[in-house]
Formats: structure tokens, C-alpha cells, sequence
């Protein structure tokens, strides 16, 4: 497999992983929320960056799929 896909399966896996790790609701503070926060926002843009200078044309695809299902 292309290694370029190997490091954007493993950027992808993170950042879900990181997601699932979200705070309950029911024990949020916002100080606990903002650094999660922060820490997905920035995982979530180091992914698409990723995406777009590797894999334009699949970046492409995933947009339309987005739009047509917006």
C-alpha cells in the first residue's frame, strides 16, 4: 500500500480515536472542553491538510458526497 495512505489511515485513526475520547456531557467544565476542543480542531486540520496536498482528487470526491448529502 501507498505510504501516503498509510499516513493518512493513521492521521484518520487519531483523530477518531481522539473524538470518541470526547468528556462526558454531564461532567464537562469548559476548561476541560477547550483543550479537547482545541486538540481535535487541530487534528481535524492537520487531516484534511493532509488530504488535499496528497489526494486532491479524492478531496474532490469527498466534497461533492458532502454536498449532495447536505
Amino acid at each position: 500500500m501507498d505510504s501516503r495512505l498509510n499516513e493518512f489511515y493513521d492521521k484518520l485513526r487519531q483523530l477518531l480515536s481522539d473524538v470518541q475520547g470526547a468528556p462526558y456531557p454531564a461532567t464537562i467544565n469548559n476548561e476541560l472542553y477547550d483543550i479537547w476542543y482545541e486538540h481535535i480542531q487541530s487534528a481535524t486540520i492537520d487531516c484534511f491538510e493532509y488530504l488535499n496536498e496528497n489526494f486532491p482528487q479524492e478531496a474532490e470526491d469527498i466534497s461533492r458526497t458532502l454536498d449532495r448529502t447536505l
